[in-house]
């Protein structure tokens, strides 16, 4: 079973931060940045989503736009990509909005003999190779990748991720919240760009996929 296609989706400040310097959920895109946004979700089949990031936002991000919904009903597709949320642990708590959100939801992590409450299925995460393989065996064959920033280099480090999809928003916001965190050592690529689109706000969607050996 061949690798599933796997994009990293981001809005990044002008200097390459995800949030400003005090931290927190990061949410430094406008409209123009939600809407392509939710045209990558629609093309997903399934989103990849941290644990400390779901756990700032409560929530995960929902294709909203009237004309991408009925794109997926057209193609008889469910109404949201599956939720796979990463975690060492699978402890969340049950309060969080994400678990009443309109979508399935898995749980990628520790080794379990069943889904905990609130999760539909649980797949072990003993490695990256495996992990991708066992998704894309069960009908994940496009992946949005949401951060955060740990998740998104552990992927990047291994040469996982096939686009980068960022959105350049209109802003200086220094500190150390970058969107690969401090440490990672990634080896050398090559990005071919695949699209370039001013959007809404003066927002920049810059689209590239990482050319192979």
């Amino acid at each position: 079973m061949p690798a599933p296609e796997l994009r990293l989706v981001l809005a990044v400040s002008l200097d390459g931060r995800l949030a400003p310097p005090s931290g927190g959920a990061a949410q430094i895109g406008g409209r123009g940045d939600r809407r392509v946004l939710e045209e990558a979700l629609a093309w997903a089949d399934a989103v990849l989503v941290g644990a400390n990031t779901l756990r700032l936002h409560g929530t995960t991000c929902l294709i909203r736009q009237p004309d991408l919904l009925e794109q997926r009903r057209s193609q008889e597709r469910p109404s949201q990509p599956t939720a796979v949320v990463v975690s060492r642990t699978g402890c969340f708590d049950p309060q969080l909005r994400f678990f009443s959100q309109p979508l399935r939801r898995w749980l990628l992590g520790p080794e379990l003999a069943e889904a905990p409450a609130g999760f539909e299925a649980a797949l072990p995460l003993r490695s990256w190779a495996a992990a991708l393989a066992a998704l894309a065996a069960r009908g994940q064959q496009r992946l949005v990748l949401l951060g955060g920033a740990e998740l998104a280099g552990a992927l990047l480090q291994e040469q996982r991720v096939d686009e980068l999809q960022l959105t350049l928003c209109p802003q200086l916001l220094g500190g150390p919240h970058s969107w690969l965190p401090p440490g990672v050592a990634l080896e050398p690529s090559q990005w071919q760009l695949l699209e370039q689109r001013r959007l809404e706000g003066e927002e920049l969607l810059l689209r590239y996929r990482r050319l192979r050996d």
